[in-house]
Parts: C-alpha cells; sequence; structure tokens
C-alpha cells in the first residue's frame, strides 16, 4: 500500500542525501534535498571555552547517550556536563562517573549557555540530519560525531582548519568515542569558533524558507504548464 501510494507523488523532498539514498532505495524515486531549518540566530557565538564536554538530548535508546557517558567514565580526568531527560535516565545515572554532571532536562537559556561554553558538542546518534549539532556550531563549539547519518552533511571534517567544524568516530562504542575525544585534543591547531559559526549559517531559517518556497514555485510552475500543454 506505502509503495502504491509513494507512486502518486509528484515531488519527494528529503531533509538529507541519507533519506534522498533511503527514498532511492524503497521508492525508486529521487529526491531534491533540502535541509531543514535551524534557529542559528537564536545562539551567539562564543570564542572563549571552558574545560568542558557537553552532549544533550532525550535520553532514549538511539541517542546513545549511555555510550557517551560511559566513554566518559573511562576518562575521569575529563569533564562531561549532560543535558536532557527521558526514560534512560536512571540507566545513565548509574553509568555516570563524578567527572560527568547530569542536568536533566534544562530550559532553552540554560542549554544555550552551555553551548556557548562547551569546548565541543559530543553526538552519538544516527539521525536523518541532526539539529543539535548544527545549533552547537552556531555557537562557535565544534562537534564530535558519529560518522553516519545527517552528521556527514552537517559537520566538516577536514585537515583544513579554515574548513573544519568537528572530526568523527566510526562506531558507537566508548572506545570509539574515548579514541575521538583523544584526537580532538591533539589537533594542532584550535577549531575556529568563527568558521563553526559560519558553517551553522548554512543551514538558517532564512535559507530553508527561500529554497523551499523556490522549490514549490518550480514544481507549480511546470504543473501549470503541463496542464495547459493538456
Amino acid at each position: 500500500w506505502d509503495y502504491r501510494t509513494g507512486a502518486g507523488v509528484d515531488a519527494f523532498v528529503a531533509n538529507s542525501r541519507f533519506i534522498a539514498r533511503r527514498i532511492r532505495k524503497v521508492y525508486r524515486r529521487e529526491a531534491t534535498v533540502i535541509y531543514p531549518p535551524v534557529s542559528v540566530d537564536d545562539f551567539t557565538c562564543q570564542a572563549q571555552k571552558e574545560d568542558f564536554y557537553l552532549a544533550a538530548s532525550r535520553l532514549v535508546p538511539y541517542k546513545m547517550m549511555d555510550v557517551i557517558v560511559q566513554a566518559f567514565a573511562r576518562m575521569p580526568d575529563r569533564r562531561l556536563v549532560l543535558i536532557g531527560d527521558g526514560p534512560d535516565m536512571e540507566k545513565i545515572r548509574a553509568l555516570a562517573g563524578p567527572n560527568v554532571q547530569i542536568m536533566g532536562y534544562q530550559p532553552f537559556a540554560v542549554l544555550k549557555d552551555h553551548m556557548m561554553r562547551a569546548k565541543a558538542f559530543v553526538f552519538a546518534a544516527e539521525e536523518d540530519f541532526g539539529i543539535t549539532p548544527v545549533e552547537a556550531m552556531a555557537s562557535g563549539t565544534p562537534v564530535i560525531a558519529y560518522g553516519k547519518g545527517g552528521a556527514l552533511e552537517t559537520v566538516v571534517a577536514s585537515e583544513d582548519m579554515t574548513r573544519a567544524t568537528g572530526l568523527f568516530f566510526d562506531a558507537q562504542t566508548p572506545e570509539a568515542v574515548v579514541d575521538a575525544v583523544q584526537r580532538f585534543e591533539r589537533v594542532p591547531v584550535p577549531f575556529s569558533a568563527e568558521v563553526c559559526r559560519a558553517h551553522a549559517e548554512k543551514f538558517s531559517d532564512a535559507r530553508f524558507r527561500q529554497e523551499f518556497g523556490a522549490y514549490v514555485q518550480a514544481c507549480w510552475d511546470k504543473f501549470d504548464q503541463e496542464r495547459k500543454m493538456a
């Protein structure tokens, strides 16, 4: 039923190339990629960072917050601040060492403040797109992310530090996160807050409105022309 219904869709829009590939696989249709809007203007870029890492998410299994907490349990000399709440809260608390501060749910102002001050944002989920890494970069904060899904399209891992906004790890395991944090700290030239911010602005609300509006108009114009020729 779903496949038959999909055949009647005039045009597909995907929120990432990752999802466009799924649409091609399932529906045998091409999709135009228009990245979702991120409210980057709600975040303030700050170059001065403090000595802690940040993770923020709903505490549900696929977010892999337990993997991040276990990784920092193996790095007692590094501090992690975790913001979020959810059904995995008790599990997360049981895994956390004294170097992990679990703040639970926090209002936006608190999240924004921590994103501005964190030395890096740690992200272990496989997401269709992933809003929070872009919010972190809008705050001038580099991202340490699992290298699959939408993060591959939002985080720039490059040896060219005029472009780089973070780095990736290749497995959702504590060992991979530990290795990534250690690699992050060995980067010879610090990540630039300004570069992170400039990159995040490519995913702004205004860009989304312009791209989506132009796409809908183009689709309508094509439909209107075909209707007149029929």
